[in-house]
């Protein structure tokens, strides 16, 4: 994958150089060519000035005349008179007297036109530059004068400029692989560890955690959003086996209990039966049935959560109030709720009243006859809270930091009731809505149940 990154980075950088560079390489070549062109033709302007009143009175130019003007400047000047034959050349190998007048160029200038173009010399074995204009006054033309320049030096301006542009693209296409490298690593080696902890955890190592410290701020929060998913498949894990366990234990008993009681019943002649080892019987199996109810509650509310919704949470207490004071009655228990305005919460739809239900049901059950049981709501910031207190018995510390273990049960309570997953059960339920569930000492001198749930912004 870095190979690929950087390849990318190098490709679209050597696109954007192809596309700067070619074009201002070519516009060079031609802006020195037209420069070339441009200066000769000047100078052929100026020489033939200078060689028109010779030209004229017929007086033959010397050719020391145009020596420093040659010898600054590395040109080959050609002048002829009006029938094309050479009065003056700066090349010594050509000797003065020779018909230039089929040459394009002198013909051209010959006829009062200026020429210029390149063409290839077999004596310099490269092109030559050449500029022609007519030697006139009067609009009678006396000559021409012809000015080379060898193409070769200007292709060497022109392929040092193309040799300057290739290292400007060699040192940015280096540049860019080497930050390429590092920005590919950067984003590429989180995301193969990212990888590489995900086929651990997938592999079974429930422990192994993203570092999400490193790379783009997208991987950071991946890793991170990694790791709140396995920590949650840890938890589900061992929630899962200590649930098997906890189930196995508990369910041991009453089985045990009701084949011994089996065992009794089938020994024992029909009319030698007591009723009460059939009672017996059907009790163990009631267990098992509100056992086995309570676990599969709790696996329903430890599972996939739906979204929480407005609640009245006023309503809904007020509803279960009056669902559980006939049953208070019957314990000769006081259930009461002060009246309270409409209080909006986020709930899962039917958590509240089961949490409720639970915790009203074991307030009753732990308070003696002739008490009271009281549901209050407080709206408190963010927060609603709803209380739940009695003034039973009531719990030591040790007593309610091990109230929501599944299970657990109170050394008070009467043997054969309750499942122990009733608070359990609760807690789970408050957590799926965005809440808490706590234990603690009431004013009133028994138990507290504190349950917090989200404000409605209504």
């Amino acid at each position: 994958m870095t190979r690929r990154l950087v390849l990318s980075y190098v490709a679209i950088v050597a696109v954007v150089l192809a596309v700067l560079e070619i074009p201002l390489g070519i516009n060079y070549a031609r802006s020195e060519r037209d420069a070339l062109v441009t200066n000769l033709e000047r100078d052929a302007v100026v020489v033939a000035g200078l060689v028109e009143d010779q030209l004229q009175g017929g007086t033959r130019p010397v050719e020391a005349d145009l020596g420093a003007y040659v010898e600054r400047t590395g040109i080959r000047v050609v002048i002829t008179d009006a029938d094309g034959i050479s009065v003056i050349d700066t090349d010594g190998d050509f000797a003065v007297g020779r018909d230039y007048s089929t040459r394009p160029e002198i013909a051209d200038a010959l006829a009062g036109g200026r020429a210029s173009g390149s063409r290839w010399s077999a004596t310099l074995a490269g092109d030559l530059v050449y500029v022609a204009v007519p030697v006139a006054s009067g609009g009678q033309i006396h000559g021409a004068v012809r000015i080379t320049y060898p193409g070769a030096e200007v292709d060497a301006r022109i392929r040092r400029n193309w040799l300057l542009l290739a290292g400007v693209a060699v040192g940015v296409l280096a540049t860019t692989a080497a930050v390429g490298v590092v920005l590919a690593r950067w984003m590429t080696g989180p995301t193969r560890e990212l990888g590489d902890v995900v086929a651990e955890v997938a592999g079974g190592r429930l422990d192994r955690r993203a570092r999400g410290d490193s790379g783009p701020p997208e991987i950071r929060d991946l890793a991170r959003r990694f790791n709140l998913m396995a920590d949650r498949l840890e938890e589900l894990i061992q929630s899962q086996r200590a649930f098997v366990a906890d189930a196995s234990h508990q369910l041991r008993s009453p089985l045990t209990a009701l084949r011994l009681e089996l065992e009794n019943l089938a020994d024992t002649p029909a009319d030698e039966l007591e009723p009460t080892s059939l009672d017996r019987a059907v009790d163990e199996t009631r267990r098992l049935s509100r056992i086995l109810d309570g676990l599969l509650l709790l696996t329903r509310a430890e599972g996939v959560r739906p979204e929480p919704a407005v609640v009245d949470v006023a309503a809904i207490v007020d509803d279960r109030v009056r669902a559980w004071r006939p049953v208070a009655e019957e314990y000769g228990v006081t259930l009461s709720s002060p009246p309270s305005d409409p209080t909006a919460a986020l709930a899962v739809p039917g958590h509240l009243d089961q949490v409720l239900d639970n915790l009203v049901d074991n307030a009753i059950e732990a308070t003696p006859i002739g008490g009271r049981v009281q549901l209050t709501i407080h709206a408190l910031g963010q927060l609603v809270v709803v209380r739940v207190e009695d003034d039973g018995p009531g719990m030591t510390d040790a007593d309610r930091e091990h109230a929501f273990d599944r299970f657990w049960r109170a050394s008070s309570a009467r043997p054969g009731e309750g499942s122990g997953l009733g608070l359990s059960i609760a807690r789970q339920l408050s957590r799926a809505s965005g809440g808490d569930l706590v234990l603690g000492p009431s004013e009133m001198g028994g138990l507290l149940a504190t349950l917090t749930l989200p404000a409605a912004l209504v």
